[in-house]
């Protein structure tokens, strides 16, 4: 009687799980309708202007992420917003023009593109002991830059470190440290004002871009400041002295 119960139900199960693997787009089978494979990309809302000192208006705003991808463009005040679904971090990219510029968003929200997100970026990519164009290239498939730039206090930490070095390398000071997350308006005061005056001092070129001498600025401050390397699986759990 057993044997006859066992030889019904395994075929039973059998059938079952091929039925999960077709409804979970033929991931792993657990028990009669568990499975498990790629999860979806949470959706994702993010928001910011885009602007040199002058707005970016009808720019091309793009969204690379560490999974998943979203486009818009900016209206005539170059203020952007778009919802899509992605896995964080996400490198923004805003074209006008001859002036491309980039940007970081660790979370959802306001996350503004301007030469001083792009000097955050190059001081980034120092300390990751690469240069702006590789992480660019790279953050879909580098777990390691996806680790780093999902980081708060990472990116906190960089932005206070290019207010401290272009205040010090350009004799002003800035009304507004948190110029990555603060919203603004071209023409008023704050971080529109700031890039205004970076542009007086030479800091950002005549179309929208860090100075050169910028860039390098923060190219050397980055390498000085290391980011520390994660721990690798192999490493976590090993036995001390073995």
């Amino acid at each position: 009687m057993n044997f006859r119960i066992a030889r019904i139900v395994r075929p039973t199960l059998s059938v079952a799980c091929a039925a999960a693997l077709s409804s979970c787009g033929g991931s792993v089978c657990i028990g009669f309708n568990g499975c498990t494979g790629p999860v979806a990309a949470p959706s994702l809302a993010l928001s910011g202007t885009a602007a040199t000192g002058r707005a970016l208006a009808s720019a091309t705003v793009s969204a690379t992420c560490a999974q998943g991808s979203g486009a818009t463009l900016s209206d005539g005040g170059g203020r952007y917003s778009l919802t899509f679904s992605a896995t964080l971090p996400c490198v923004l990219t805003v074209t006008s023009g001859g002036t491309t510029l980039h940007s970081l968003a660790f979370a959802g929200g306001v996350f503004n593109t301007t030469p001083e997100t792009e000097l955050m970026l190059v001081y980034l990519a120092a300390q990751l002991g690469t240069s702006e164009a590789n992480l660019l290239a790279s953050l879909s498939s580098d777990t390691r830059l996806q680790q780093a730039l999902s980081s708060q206090s990472n990116v906190q930490a960089a932005q206070a470190a290019v207010v401290a070095n272009l205040q010090q390398r350009y004799m002003l000071t800035l009304a507004v440290p948190a110029f990555l997350t603060t919203p603004f308006s071209v023409g008023q005061p704050g971080v529109d004002s700031d890039l205004e005056a970076l542009q007086a001092a030479g800091a950002i070129d005549s179309n929208g871009m860090p100075d050169p001498a910028a860039v390098s600025l923060m190219t050397q401050a980055g390498v000085a400041q290391p980011l520390a390397k994660a721990p690798t699986l192999s490493a976590v759990g090993a036995t001390p002295g073995m």
